[in-house]
């Protein structure tokens, strides 16, 4: 299986993404969260005790790409980032992480907001 840096130095902007099968229920998932612009919902991979993404309906493919009329849409993905942490009780704080780009370290091109908590992570990360 490819590293976390293999992956974001090959993925590849464009087409559909396992985001959008997600979001259309081709991809059986429970959802932490739904509403009519994004999910949340656990990471398969989790990197700690408690890691969800936070994804919007509308595929945005990097925040690097994200326009103006995103900005209401960016700030609801950290508002229900802040909701399902504490629906989550990380009531001690968590890290936010938006990943852009193949040095970002992105390797899905639909945005998405990462939520760790329960752990403490090492600054600088990486």
């Amino acid at each position: 299986m490819a590293s976390e840096v293999e992956l974001a130095q090959t993925a590849k902007p464009g087409g559909d993404t396992i985001f959008g099968k997600i979001i259309r229920g081709e991809i059986p998932t429970k959802f932490i969260h739904d509403d009519d612009q994004c999910v949340a919902f656990n990471d398969v991979n989790p990197q700690a005790p408690v890691h969800f993404l936070v994804v919007p309906k509308k595929p945005i493919v990097r925040l690097a790409e994200a326009e103006e009329a995103d900005e209401k849409l960016l700030g609801h993905l950290l508002l229900v980032a802040k909701k399902v942490a504490k629906e989550q009780g990380l009531t001690k704080g968590y890290r936010v992480v938006i990943n852009d780009g193949p040095d970002g370290g992105q390797s899905v091109y639909h945005i998405h907001v990462h939520v760790f908590g329960k752990r403490q992570l090492g600054w600088p990360p990486g």
